[in-house]
This record gives structure tokens, sequence and C-alpha cells, in this order.
């Protein structure tokens, strides 16, 4: 496991910026995906959204000032990135009188990585219904088991507002 001070010293090193990068995708790549895809419930907005927040932190890096951990810096990215995937998705969807948390339902339910049993998928669905920054917020603390202090940095906003 590379930590993020060495990603970014050799990031900085003439030549090797490119073996910095791909460590990242290495490193991160993966839990940003589930963390995405836990937002929006389907593989093929997940691998599209992970591809822009990889893109997104590429152009950023040189302008990353180290006030946070270079981990929660690509989730703010990722959740931002979900979040305005989302937001868009919700104002389609209502332009065409519908309800994009039904569609999201649906994609549950029918996406093969799900094997959970019925209570499990009622759990799930309540959780569809949080408001998108507080299902961010739960999938960061529940599933991808981050402390508060994290999420806050993440979501830009303090310990106490989050709980």
């Amino acid at each position: 496991m590379t930590d993020d001070r060495q990603i970014l010293e050799l990031y900085r090193e003439e030549g090797k910026e490119e073996y910095a990068y791909n460590l990242i995708v290495r490193e991160y790549g993966e839990r940003l995906y589930w963390h995405i895809r836990e937002l929006v419930c389907s593989h093929e907005d997940a691998n599209d959204l992970l591809q822009d927040t990889l893109i997104k932190a590429w152009k950023g890096l040189p302008s990353f000032r180290e006030e946070s951990r270079l981990y929660t810096w690509l989730y703010r990215i990722a959740t931002n990135e979900a979040l305005t995937f989302l937001k868009k998705k919700r104002v389609e969807s209502f332009l065409l009188l519908g309800n994009y948390t039904s569609v999201l339902e649906s994609r549950l339910k029918a996406e093969p990585a799900f094997n959970g049993d019925e209570l499990q998928l009622a759990v799930r669905r309540e959780i569809l219904k949080l408001p998108d920054k507080q299902r961010a917020i739960f999938s960061l603390r529940y599933f991808q088991e981050l402390k508060y202090e994290e999420i806050s940095q993440i979501m830009n906003t303090s310990v106490g507002a989050l709980k």
C-alpha cells in the first residue's frame, strides 16, 4: 500500500507523473468506484463518473495544496461528480414527469452484483429515499467506513452538521 506522501513525491518528480497517477488509480480506483456506485446504482454510470473523477483529479493535482489527505480530496471530487450527476438526472426525470428515485430502485433490483435478500433490499430502498447529500454521507460512513472527520473534509462541512 502506497501512502499519499509517496504518491505526491513521485508526481512531483520529473518523468514520474504518469506512474504516480497509475498508483492513484490502483490505490483508490476501486474504493471510489464503489462509493460512486452506491450513489448512482449503475455500473455504467459509476464507471463513467469514476473516469470523470480521475480526469478531474489528474487536472487538479498540480494545484492540490495538501490541506487534506489525498484520498479525502479524491472522495470529494467523486462525491461532487456523483451528486451533480444525480441532480441532473432528477431534473431530467422531473421534466419527463418521472421519479428518479424509482429509477434508482429499479436499477438496484436489476443489478447483477446485488445478491441481498428482501430485508436488505428493503433497507436499500429506504436509503435511496434519503436526499442525495445525506445518502452520500451515509455511504461514506457506513459503507466506506470513514470517520466523521474525514467525511467532514470530503463534504466540506463540520462534523456536527454531519451528525
